[in-house]
């Protein structure tokens, strides 16, 4: 909900190695739990509205355990998905708001 986000396109080598099938997020870092023990969400909406995002979330906890650090570098995660073939980069995405439910 922090960092940009990526739009991407099968390849025919995804196809053949992955059955089409590539990342779908970055994927987490550390557990809900973990996250909660770290951040708090007061402050990830705070520190969110620095950077311009608007957050709303249906819980402070929510949104700590959604906090941004909680998850891998989607950059990297990216990067290695289109350096291994299975995608390729189409357009990145900078986030305004962000809904979490």
């Amino acid at each position: 909900m922090g960092t940009s986000s990526y739009i991407l396109a099968g390849t025919r080598t995804g196809m053949e190695l992955s059955f089409g099938s590539c990342c779908h997020g970055a994927g987490r870092a550390m557990s809900r739990k973990q996250a909660t023990q770290r951040w708090h969400g007061k402050d990830v909406v705070m520190h969110l509205a620095q950077k311009g995002i608007v957050i709303k979330g249906a819980s402070l906890r929510g949104v700590a355990e959604e906090a941004p650090g909680a998850y891998k570098d989607v950059t990297a995660v990216v990067n290695a998905t289109e350096n291994a073939g299975l995608a390729k980069k189409v357009a990145r995405l900078e986030p305004l708001i962000c809904v979490k439910g």
